[in-house]
């Protein structure tokens, strides 16, 4: 893991007068990027990834984006951040500021101790045709879910300003913004830029019905549900939810076959011979609906 950093080098000298300090006028570019987190699902202390994308990218293109992923470190810790398509531009053999002197054109930071990840990718090419001007994905991070987590636990991953001290005319400021643009003429020109929100989510544990009836996850209703479900009752050896047979009953199954009983007797007690009966009702249309 590595430690929160100070950005040095040509990174520095790019990224933080972009984003904060009055070397250069600043100007609003008028058009605004999306930086997008995906969402993804996984139990307690297994993996999980999800990919951060870039839309409505201008096509004058980026030639700084610094900007930061937050997150919940009780639920989830970072493992690693892979740099995504958008980011092969050419630049990071071409820039001599940049790859050749040791300063990667993309980097991160990962610091679970606060739950952030802080991302950046800059050159100090002047050649537009260098930066970034595709949507896409800007990079892939993997972590893992808290061994933890209670069962449907989250954490949101918000598009944030990076965790830093940044200078300005009035002395050392916590930074504020998200650093998004390119330079010309020395003049420093800001895209807006829109967050939206991503999610990592402990399964709860309850499986919802897909089709009433359907014991055996086919998307029909038929006779062989309703044998199914008489078979998990009298040999769960063999066909109930842990059975050694390939057809067993499966949880989703299982929640489709309780159909009857409960309270009002459209199911609710678990699986009974009830439920198989009342599939044999209805398809000989005793019932019109389970």
């Amino acid at each position: 893991m590595k430690t929160k950093k100070v950005v040095v080098g040509a990174i520095a000298a790019t990224m933080l007068s972009l984003s904060v300090c009055p070397i250069a006028p600043a100007v609003a570019a008028g058009e605004t990027v999306q930086i997008s987190v995906g969402t993804a699902e996984a139990e307690a202390g297994k993996q999980f990834t999800v990919n951060v994308s870039l839309a409505d990218v201008p096509s004058t293109g980026i030639q700084t984006l610094d900007f930061a992923v937050s997150f919940d470190p009780k639920v989830v810790t970072i493992d690693s951040v892979k740099a995504g398509e958008v980011t092969n531009t050419g630049a990071g053999s071409s820039d001599a500021t940049g790859s050749s002197s040791g300063a990667p054109i993309f980097d991160s930071s990962i610091h679970n101790d606060i739950g952030e990840v802080d991302l950046v990718w800059t050159t100090g090419l002047k050649d537009s045709s260098y930066w970034i001007s595709k949507d896409g994905v800007f990079c892939t991070i993997t972590g893992t879910v808290a061994s933890t987590a209670a069962e449907g636990a989250y954490t949101d991953l918000k598009v944030v300003p990076a965790t830093r001290n940044a200078t300005s005319e009035t002395g050392s400021d916590k930074n504020n913004s998200i650093a998004c643009g390119y330079f010309k003429d020395k003049v420093k020109y800001s895209y807006e830029v829109k967050g939206n929100a991503g999610k990592v989510s402990v399964p709860d544990g309850t499986v919802t019905q897909t089709l009433r009836g359907d014991a055996d996850c086919d998307t029909q209703v038929k006779m062989n549900d309703a044998v199914l479900i008489m078979q998990s009752i009298s040999n769960s050896d063999r066909f109930g939810i842990d059975g050694t047979e390939s057809t067993h009953i499966k949880e989703q199954g299982k929640a489709n076959a309780d159909v009857a009983g409960g309270d009002l007797d459209k199911g609710g007690d678990g699986v009974t011979p009830k439920d198989a009966l009342r599939i044999q009702e209805f398809l000989i249309q005793k019932v019109k609906e389970l």
